[in-house]
């Protein structure tokens, strides 16, 4: 599926980060995949991002367009014919914009299915709640804080090293409903700056899902925050799943 580049401000962007035992991971991935692993644990979490100005590249700003979104994601490593690469997996978009939700998986890489946000960013502390007709119970609901503390319990060392790891995984795919083509989008950042947040409370209705990732097996690891970043979206080429089976080419989750 390939788009213009498209370019814009990240105007704010939460990364909610869980570690997680890579042989519950291996079981929601489809192939070509595998779980990236930190210190024996597959990562995985939530990107909630509010976009502003986004248009095709070249074209002016006051143009754009202004979205609230959300991508759960998990980071994976996989090879082509270029050697050993890195990215995302995700098996679920949501937007408030009616226009992704329209384009997304069509004209546009990835299903975007259309939510409802409830956002509050004052002083420092942001609560976020994405609500889809499709779940009883909200896809999403957090409260964070901007602190210039990282959590002593993160299994990244500091907040240097989380923010290499995720600077290294921006190339997401996604699968299509009923198909087994993944389609690839990259981003592409100039001025990469993350923050950290201190977490009031998360709830999420894949990760806290115990058929797919029990108590045992999963832990909130921290989070991460990033705002005013300029920023471009390129394609990237497709992919077919190489498993045959209909539950890897629709991996078990909240498509």
């Amino acid at each position: 599926m390939k788009i213009p580049a498209i370019t814009g401000i990240i105007r704010r962007r939460i990364l909610l980060n869980y570690r997680i035992a890579p042989e519950v991971v291996k079981q929601v991935l489809p192939a070509p995949f595998r779980p990236k692993l930190v210190a024996g644990y597959a990562i995985a979490g939530i990107c909630l991002i509010r976009l502003e100005a986004i248009r095709p590249k070249g074209m002016p700003g006051v143009f754009g367009l202004s979205s609230e979104n959300s991508a759960h994601r998990i980071a994976v490593t996989w090879e082509d014919d270029s050697g050993p690469r890195e990215g995302v997996f995700v098996p679920r978009r949501d937007t408030d914009s009616r226009l992704n939700s329209l384009a997304g998986g069509r004209i546009f890489p990835g299903v975007h299915h259309h939510s409802r946000f409830t956002v509050s960013d004052q002083d420092g502390r942001i609560s976020l709640r994405v609500d889809a007709n499709d779940h009883a119970s909200p896809i999403v609901d957090l409260e964070v804080n901007e602190t210039d503390g990282f959590p002593q319990g993160s299994i990244f060392k500091t907040l240097q090293e989380s923010s290499k790891f995720f600077e290294g995984g921006c190339v997401g795919y996604s699968s299509r409903p009923d198909s087994c083509t993944l389609d690839g989008l990259l981003l592409e950042v100039a001025d990469w700056r993350v923050s950290s947040v201190s977490v009031g409370y998360v709830n999420s209705a894949y990760f806290d899902d115990r058929s797919l990732f029990p108590k045992d097996r999963i832990k909130f690891d921290h989070a991460l925050l990033m705002r005013d970043i300029r920023h471009e979206w390129h394609s990237e080429p497709t992919m077919n799943s190489a498993q045959s089976d209909r539950f890897f080419c629709n991996p078990r989750g909240i498509v």
